[in-house]
């Protein structure tokens, strides 16, 4: 019949599915490409929100611990700070204005700025670390160990934790300089983001800590 070839044709066009073919996959704000499905950028904040909230609550539940710890018995003696935690809390904020800086840079397409100063910002974290271990040598050297009393098993306790936390931070910061982005799910840009959140968060906790231990003798 006439219109028989125009109709097959018609029905083999439809089945082809007309138009141009989809793009490749690629990341969220098109730092990379692949053929994996990407994640939605939103997914990553949900998890880190819900991984800070959990912190959150391990923190509070050993502040609380340590309130009521020093109410209960007549064994609680002061633990002395070394006057190495201040040099400490100003290397961590110091890292918390170099982080900006270097995400600022990466925005604007400054690689190289970048880099150097996510460098600056993770040799910051190292150095409190290790000032962290010359706090707790010089605790011991004055006779205060961890069993000595509840004071300064708190204290052990707290900064300790507050440490593997930010050991955390500093594998992200290496994650982002070091990863290969051109078929990540997650851009440089994205990951720079949350890394910087968590160390922000990292900085405020530890402001907290230390309020806690110097109000809490």
């Amino acid at each position: 019949m006439p219109g028989t070839i125009v109709d097959d044709v018609e029905l083999i066009d439809a089945g082809r599915g007309g138009g141009n073919p989809p793009p490749a996959g690629g990341d969220d704000d098109g730092d990379s490409s692949g053929s994996r499905r990407p994640v939605p950028r939103r997914a990553y904040f949900t998890a880190l929100q819900l991984g800070l909230a959990a912190i959150v609550m391990f923190f509070m539940a050993l502040a609380s611990s340590y309130i009521v710890r020093k109410g209960l018995g007549v064994d609680w003696q002061s633990t002395p700070l070394p006057p190495v935690l201040w040099f400490n809390t100003a290397i961590l904020l110091a890292s918390s204005a170099t982080i900006v800086v270097a995400r600022k840079k990466l925005e604007g397409g400054e690689r190289e700025a970048f880099r150097s100063w996510w460098w600056v910002t993770t040799g910051l974290g190292l150095l409190f670390l290790a000032g962290q271990i010359i706090a707790w040598r010089q605790l011991a050297a004055a006779g205060m160990l961890l069993a000595t009393n509840p004071s300064s098993s708190f204290f052990y306790l707290l900064t300790a934790a507050h440490g593997a936390h930010l050991t955390g931070g500093i594998l992200a910061l290496f994650y982002v300089m070091f990863r290969p982005w051109s078929r990540s799910r997650i851009s440089q840009s994205t990951a720079a983001e949350l890394a910087s959140i968590y160390w922000h968060f990292m900085d405020g906790l530890w402001i907290f800590l230390l309020a806690l231990l110097t109000l809490g003798r």
